[in-house]
Order: structure tokens, then sequence, then C-alpha cells
């Protein structure tokens, strides 16, 4: 089950114990124009940031949940305006495609303005800590990962329902009271706008969690700040050869190792490691290092569910699934690098 100790937080907010971090941001203050350009609303935003940390700081020395009354113009109102603003000339991921989903332009991950779910429900199949979990399945990729075990999701962003974001408060405050510990919001990258806007609207106090392949902008990063509780994050690839050849992207380790680093000095991690045929010295070895050398308090998922499916057939040395022995080496790599709260 790991240490607990690294998931501090997060239990006390599953428990009442203290806020939700995005109930602090909400309870923030924050006068600005919203005729005004993007610059000059990310210097009232960093500006405001200050405000948000030193809160909770205070809150958290003391242990306690506290009265948080909503401000009539929050810092997460500010966070939803740059947001949109980001639809205009996206950026929600490095690909930095610029493209305007307002106005029916279309990018990598070929989303327009308009959020899309397949699926919500209690999930029970998730780590130990989190379940049941209220995941929330959106549609649509940043990437295209050649083995997705969602491709039906993944590769169909205009599938399922609206992501209306009354509706989904609504159901996230239902799933609470069925005894959810937690929301999980799965592929959220291209979706940032819609989920702080659902977020914005939710009723209950309950852990937020950004189940992410962690290459969201260093804008969406500083957007998050306050808003998330945990990341669930996925570290695929430990060099960017493997994640251009099996996912189409580039600059994978600058910028999931900066992201990784942003999510660790806000919030808490729970690190998803898939382990790839053959890519235990190129993938499984690096990433255990790195995390134990960077970002060391973190709870690590070694997982061994990879199956070659949809279209890894494409790729021999992946078309199969781990061996005994790949997974006893994943294990013993993991022990080396010092990591102690690894889930196998």
């Amino acid at each position: 089950m790991g240490d607990p100790t690294f998931l501090n937080r997060y239990f006390k907010v599953e428990k009442d114990e203290l806020p939700a971090r995005f109930r602090i941001v909400k309870s923030i203050q924050v006068n600005f124009d919203s005729s005004a350009s993007v610059e000059d609303l990310w210097k009232v935003h960093d500006s405001a940031i200050g405000k948000y940390r030193d809160l909770l700081e205070s809150i958290d020395s003391n242990e306690k949940d506290i009265e948080l009354p909503e401000a009539t113009h929050s810092l997460l109102d500010l966070k939803i305006e740059i947001a949109e603003r980001i639809l205009e000339n996206c950026h929600m991921c490095e690909r930095r495609c610029g493209i305007n989903r307002r106005e029916g332009e279309k990018g990598f991950c070929r989303l327009l303005e308009t959020s899309r779910y397949a699926s919500e429900f209690l999930h029970m199949g998730e780590e130990p800590e989190l379940v049941p979990s209220h995941t929330i399945f959106f549609t649509g990729c940043v990437f295209a990962c050649v083995y997705c075990q969602n491709w039906d999701i993944s590769t169909h962003p205009e599938s399922g329902n609206e992501a209306d974001p009354e509706n989904l408060a609504r159901i996230i405050r239902e799933r609470r009271y069925e005894g959810a510990r937690n929301v999980n919001f799965v592929t959220p990258t291209p979706h940032a706008h819609s989920i702080l806007k659902i977020i914005d609207r939710v009723l209950v106090n309950t852990p937020m969690v950004w189940n992410s392949n962690m290459y969201h902008s260093k804008e969406v990063a500083k957007l998050l700040e306050g808003v998330i509780d945990v990341y669930l994050a996925d570290f695929k690839y430990g060099n960017d050869n493997c994640a251009r050849k099996y996912s189409k992207v580039e600059d994978y380790l600058e910028v999931v190792k900066r992201d990784h680093e942003i999510a660790y000095k806000d919030a808490e991690i729970i690190i998803r490691h898939l382990v790839l045929p053959d890519h235990l010295e190129c993938c499984t070895r690096p990433i255990a290092e790195w995390v134990a050398n960077h970002i060391p308090e973190v709870r690590f998922n070694l997982m061994f569910q990879y199956t070659p499916y949809p279209r890894a057939s494409k790729y021999p040395e992946i078309d199969r699934r781990l061996t005994s022995e790949e997974k006893r080496r994943a294990i013993e790599i993991v022990e080396e690098a010092g990591l102690e709260d690894v889930l196998i």
C-alpha cells in the first residue's frame, strides 16, 4: 500500500478535514478587466497566486478546515478567463498548434471549443488510495500512442456527451454522496477550460485529480496551481526517440519533467509508469532514477498491464506482453533507484 504520508493532504481533504485547493482559490478576491489583454491578465494572476500560497500555508499549518467565503470575482474566475483566451490561440498542450478552436479550427487533437466526455462512473480499478474514484473520461487526446487502450475514445473527439459544467458539477455532488473519494479527470489537457468551469461550480469538498500524460503547456501548468489536489501522472518514456516513435510527440522529456516538477511544488503526485517490452533500460531505468533524484516523495505505480493494442502490431519489438523476467527486472530497477513508495 505504500507510505500514506506521501498523500497526507489528499487524505485530509477526502475526509473533510481540510478544504480542497479549489475552495481556497475561489475565496481569493481578484479584480480584473475581462477585456484586458491576456498579458495583463497573467500579471494579475501571478500577483494573486501569492495570496493563495499564503492562505494554503496558513490553513495547512493549523491543520483544519476553515470558513472560506466565495469571492465575487475570484482567482478561479480569472483562471477561467485566461483559459478561454488560450482557446483562441490554442496552446493547451506543448504542441502549441496556435489554432482558434472557437472559430472551428482543429489542431492535432481535433477538438473544438465544446468539450465532450465518453463516460463517468465510480471507478474501482484505480490506485487503492483513490477508489472509489469518480472518473470522467474526456474524448480526444494530445498523443497518438500506438498501444492506446482507449483508442475508441481518444480518436473520436466528437463522440460522447457534451461536458456541460452545471450538469457535471451536479453529478460530482451526487457521486460524492455515493462514496466517491475524489473527482478524476481523465485525458484532461485539451479540456482545461471546461474543467476549470466544472470545478468552479462544484459545491462539495472533494479532491480534484488530474489524470494526465503531463504534456500540458507551461501556461496550463500555472492555471492548475491551486485547483488540482493530486496529479495522477503518466511518465511513459525515458527518452525523446521512444516518445516520437510510439506517441508522435516531440520534446517529450523536457515538457514532462518540467510539468512534474511544477506539480510537485504545489500538489501531490501519483506517478504511473507502464512498462513496455524491451524498454527497461531506455525508459524504465532513466524514469525511476530521475524521479528518485528530483521528486522523491511521490507514489510510484509500476504497471505491468501492457497489451499490444490496437496498432502495436506494426512495431515488432512491442508486439507482445511482458515476460516474467522483464517484470522482475523492472522491480529491481525501481528498488535500485531508491524509490520508497512503490505500488506493483
